[in-house]
């Protein structure tokens, strides 16, 4: 490698998250979590998230053998008044969550942690950020869901596309409504050293 810098590993296989670390000049390798995070019974949202992506570092971490080398994970939920919405699991489902977000605000909350092999975990934050929807009728959420976009996304949407005509307000990270906070993610690789410098 000639003192190159190693890969970063992203234990997710999102191509968003992918795209934003290569966005701003992050190497890295995907390796994804195989845990299951609709197992965790957490009730509170953030601490929701926040383990989520904990469990995901972990399952990473226990894998790789690679002495010193570091791993990104991350977790999303959408969250509207009491509820939390993840991926759905299907149209119908897309359209039930769809109609919840319309015509209010919702919050989509982002855990990251960043762990080391053979040091483990070394930071985990949750970001939030509040988005506004306008209103919109059935007909023209079942033709949004119809066009493709909802299936693996937290709360049925991907702001960078089509549902960015949904979206009237936002306040907070934009990037971590499409995946992964930018700003957060470039402060924790460069305080803990996964970064050398950054730009």
């Amino acid at each position: 490698m000639n003192g190159a810098p190693r890969p970063l590993i992203l234990a997710s296989a999102s191509p968003r998250r992918r795209e934003i670390l290569s966005s701003l000049g992050v190497a890295i390798e995907v390796r994804p979590s195989r845990v299951d995070e609709d197992a965790l019974q957490a009730e509170d949202h953030i601490e929701f998230v926040r383990a989520a992506a904990r469990m995901k570092l972990q399952d990473v971490l226990g894998e790789c053998q690679d002495e010193g080398v570091y791993v990104l994970a991350a977790d999303t939920v959408v969250c509207v008044g009491d509820q939390r919405l993840g991926k759905p699991k299907d149209d119908a489902d897309a359209v039930r969550m769809l109609e919840l977000l319309v015509g209010r605000d919702h919050v989509v909350r982002t855990a990251v942690a960043l762990g080391r092999v053979g040091a483990g975990e070394l930071e985990c934050c949750v970001v939030g950020t509040r988005v506004w929807f306008r209103p919109a009728s059935r007909a023209e959420i079942q033709r949004y869901v119809a066009a493709g976009e909802s299936a693996d996304k937290a709360g049925a949407y991907g702001v960078q596309g089509l549902a960015s005509g949904f979206v009237t307000r936002l306040e907070g990270s934009y990037t971590n409504v499409v995946g992964l906070p930018a700003a957060e993610v470039v402060r924790l690789l460069v305080e803990h050293g996964a970064l050398g410098q950054w730009p």
